[in-house]
């Protein structure tokens, strides 16, 4: 086993005590930090950084040397993997990503390959063994995937979206084709994840930025089953350890009890759910990661400090927790208020892990 200097947010995600709740944020090497902005203007543009496996190393990097951390999370983008499909991924300013080629039809998601995650997807694989070995065992590196129906929602849409009406009407008019083409979404998350693995990562997150979009039954049948399929097929052991799996769902605090059955260590929540009743409906069954409003980030450290405080109640004593955002941090945060925030943490969260 590799040592590790720092493994708190391992052993909080297996529920083992902790003599704090380690702390990391969504979206924590990015764009609220001018250090960030720098290099990314050398870079040229958003996928140059990614596909550099010294440049990814260095934004991953970045926010550990400004904060106390307890985790790293890869440089990438939950995109690449419809982009090694072949579907032309890129970038319009102020509009998000786009695709040159959209999938709405049987033929099209026959077309789709099954990428090899060490070769159109090896400049990944070589982030993550840059960044595990750049890392020299300070904290844990985690990897991570959208999930099929959050990749699926981007791939038909071809881009963001507002009212899903492409995607949904895909899966409500044509479900044979949805079903085939989430089924390829989760083998390939499967072997990315995998690979992520093998090359360094220490534990793996699904984010499943959209499946709060959908009914509970089109839920169930168009994006948890399939995040069960990635769950079963992962690699749970390497490294002399546990590689524990973290599965969120953006508005997903309805269907907990049901995301805890399929099998993952643990679940993210988000801020329109209360922790205690998160608590309550996975029953000690998983880890909970959050859950804090991304916007508290821009209140006053004297508030954040408050917010930090009650989500710490909110939870209680115990382990299991890993104390993040309940969505990713906003580009406009000042990366002192940053600061307030991890520091509150640190500070008063020992009390209830005595």
């Amino acid at each position: 086993m590799s040592k590790l200097d720092n493994d708190l947010y391992l052993r909080a995600l297996m529920q083992e005590p902790v003599e704090r709740t380690p702390v990391w944020m969504m979206r924590q090497a990015g764009r609220y930090l001018p250090e960030y902005r720098e290099l990314r203007k050398e870079a040229g543009d958003f996928m140059s950084l990614c596909r550099n496996a010294e440049l990814a190393c260095e934004v991953t990097l970045q926010p550990l040397r400004r904060y106390a951390l307890d985790a790293a999370i890869l440089f990438s983008d939950i995109l690449t993997i419809p982009d090694a499909m072949g579907l032309g991924l890129y970038f319009e300013a102020g509009e998000g990503p786009r695709f040159k080629h959209v999938v709405r039809d049987q033929a099209a998601v026959d077309r789709l390959p099954i990428p090899d995650p060490e070769d159109e997807l090896g400049y990944v694989m070589n982030a993550v063994r840059t960044i595990r070995r750049e890392l020299k065992g300070q904290v844990p590196l985690i990897g991570f995937s959208g999930s099929p129906w959050t990749l699926a929602t981007y791939m038909v849409e071809g881009g963001t979206t507002k009212n899903f009406s492409e995607v949904k009407g895909l899966m409500f008019a044509q479900p044979k084709v949805m079903h085939q083409l989430l089924d390829k979404l989760a083998q390939s998350v499967t072997s990315y994840l995998n690979a992520q693995i093998a090359a360094g990562a220490q534990s793996v997150m699904i984010f499943d930025t959209w499946g709060g979009v959908l009914s509970p039954r089109d839920y169930r049948e168009f994006s948890l089953r399939y995040m069960a399929q990635i769950v079963d097929g992962l690699t749970r052991h390497a490294d002399g350890r546990p590689v524990p799996v973290t599965l969120f769902t953006k508005n997903g605090g309805d269907w907990l009890a049901e995301m805890a059955a399929v099998g993952a260590d643990a679940l993210g929540v988000d801020w329109t759910t209360d922790l205690a009743d998160a608590r309550q409906r996975v029953k000690g069954e998983v880890a909970l990661q959050g859950n804090m409003d991304p916007s508290i980030l821009y209140a006053s450290p004297e508030r954040i400090e408050e917010e930090v405080k009650t989500i710490l109640a909110s939870y209680g004593s115990g382990g299991g927790h890993v104390f993040n955002l309940g969505h990713g941090i906003h580009p406009e945060v000042n990366p002192d208020h940053v600061t307030a925030f991890i520091n509150s943490v640190h500070q008063h969260s020992p009390q209830y892990h005595k």
